[in-house]
């Protein structure tokens, strides 16, 4: 592997492991907030960054939508957000700052931009926050649909008595328990974006943020240095929108009817009206649940893939129809009306797969998920590469379905400074994640070690020929599963710690095991039903 990427200064005995190593943490969700927990308690140096005004992620809801995505999706580098360049509305940034420093930036104001530069967008940006970190997926409606007793860190337990299921306001204030007993916001940034992470010449990562100044309505840019990377932004940030004939047209001609998932608040603009959903997953079946009793009928598109929910989680009050394959408007073409109350369909059908036509919808919802874009990353990503030919560096192609080049979904194999949590799916999230940020802790606190090179890139090159390339590569529903990933990860990490460590990591325990089985008996049934 070359040199030790993790090679510090020897270690004090009398100082906590980690002691100086600096650290950026990019995301303030559940995954940032615990990950920067377990770094703390390593005797890391932590920075957490967060674009938003809270800790909470996509469990905090917003009453604000974003800004409409473009019809179809733009390219997974360009993320969800206008990424600033470096020096854009001003001379540039001055000399980097002295290497030794322990968090080092320079400073420069910006005016903010309301600009769009994307032509295919059919909102204009709503305040200048919404266009810096646009709100996130939670909608008021939103419940957990893993028991709480499962999804749930090492760090901080559920309150006695908290139910199977809690709604977004519970979820959102365990994670602020979670920062607020762990130190996390001593060092949060919030109304602060990451727009670029790249290595410097000196071996260090060069982070350049913007930060959005409340009072002023400025933005203040600055460059940083750290030792280690940590990027857990999430799944949730840019929308797909697949490209179906006439989808944009329609979007065009009545752009306050065809959301995204993203954008969806509550049921109650859609009273009496005819809804198509588009999409198998959560999101879809979840909207389809909440407009039951409310919409006067709910379509649900599906295009009958391996990772459509089963017809058996869908409410009675929907139907189940196949893959939209076409949009198309009338030739007379009309504006939405300005009243609500006389809001008429939309003058033109949905023709979906098997020749079956809809008509008289209101509106349409995209439940079609998101595509993965780490947009301050762009060296990593490259728009025009296949799927197939990643190579040895690059973290997301074309598709935008999958990161490449992670060892465990984690840790970058070219360079394992920088690493990753919350890229596995199918997983009882806030568990998972916590293992991961275990684990990331313990390699960059320095108390155990990574493969090397060689050997990350044969165990990744063996998982490849096993699931393919796509968004297979990184579920965790088929066996071995969330508990042989947790386990291999265990076992590895405590490898490494041998005797020296007087803690070790634990695994998943029994009794969390039992219940979890339990779980995914339940859902097989569901599964065979459908």
């Amino acid at each position: 592997m070359g040199s030790n990427p993790f090679q510090f200064q020897e270690h004090d005995d009398d100082a906590p492991f980690g002691a100086g190593r600096t650290v950026a943490v990019i995301g303030g969700g559940f995954s940032g907030v615990c990950t920067t927990a377990h770094l703390l308690k390593r005797g890391l140096v932590v920075t957490l960054f967060e674009r938003s005004s809270v800790l909470g992620g996509v469990w905090h809801y917003d009453d604000r939508v974003c800004v409409d995505p473009l019809y179809p999706n733009n390219k997974p580098s360009l993320g969800d957000y206008r990424v600033s360049a470096a020096g854009e509305h001003h001379s540039g940034i001055s000399t980097p700052p002295e290497e030794n420093s322990k968090v080092d930036y320079d400073e420069e104001t910006l005016p903010v931009s309301t600009s769009n530069d994307n032509k295919h967008t059919f909102t204009t940006p709503l305040d200048p926050e919404v266009e810096f970190s646009p709100p996130g997926p939670c909608y008021a409606g939103l419940k957990t649909n893993v028991p709480t007793h499962l999804m749930v860190s090492s760090l901080v337990p559920w309150p006695e008595g908290t139910e199977r299921s809690v709604g977004q306001q519970q979820v959102e204030e365990y994670i602020h328990r979670l920062a607020k007993d762990h130190g996390v916001d001593e060092v949060a940034l919030l109304h602060t974006r990451v727009d670029e992470v790249r290595k410097s010449r000196a071996g260090k990562w060069e982070i350049r943020t913007v930060s959005l100044q409340k009072n002023t309505g400025a933005l203040v840019e600055k460059l940083w240095h750290f030792d280690l990377v940590v990027v857990a932004s999430g799944h949730y940030n840019m929308p797909r929108i697949p490209d179906i004939p006439g989808l944009r047209q329609w979007k065009a001609a009545f752009p306050g009817r065809v959301i995204h998932s993203k954008q969806y608040r509550s049921p109650a603009k859609f009273k009496g009206e005819n809804i198509l959903v588009i999409g198998g997953g959560v999101s879809a079946v979840d909207i389809c649940r909440e407009l039951g009793g409310v919409a006067a009928n709910t379509y649900q598109s599906v295009r009958g893939g391996a990772f459509d929910l089963p017809l058996s989680m869908l409410p009675t009050t929907a139907t189940r129809v196949a893959e939209v394959v076409e949009f198309t408007l009338d030739d007379r073409r009309t504006e939405p009306p300005s009243s609500h109350q006389e809001l008429k369909p939309i003058p033109g059908r949905a023709t979906l797969g098997d020749g079956t036509v809809l008509d008289n919808i209101h509106h349409v919802v995209m439940a079609t998920g998101y595509i993965t874009s780490y947009p301050f990353l762009p060296q990593l990503h490259c728009d025009s590469a296949p799927i197939e030919s990643p190579g040895d560096e690059l973290l997301v192609t074309s598709d935008g379905v999958m990161a490449h080049n992670l060892h465990k979904d984690m840790f970058y194999i070219k360079d394992p400074t920088l690493a990753f949590v919350g890229v596995p799916y199918h997983v009882a999230t806030f568990s998972l994640f916590d293992f991961q940020a275990q684990a990331i802790s313990w390699v960059f606190s320095g108390q155990t070690h990574l493969p090397t090179e060689e050997e990350m890139r044969g165990e990744y090159r063996a998982k490849v020929k096993v699931k393919g390339h796509g968004r297979e590569f990184h579920s965790l529903h088929a066996p071995p599963g969330e508990i042989g990933y947790v386990s291999a990860l265990v076992e590895w990490v405590n490898r490494g710690i041998g005797e020296k460590g007087a803690q070790r990591m634990r695994p998943h325990s029994e009794e969390w095991v039992k219940e979890h089985e339990k779980l995914k008996a339940m859902f097989a049934g569901q599964w065979k039903k459908s």
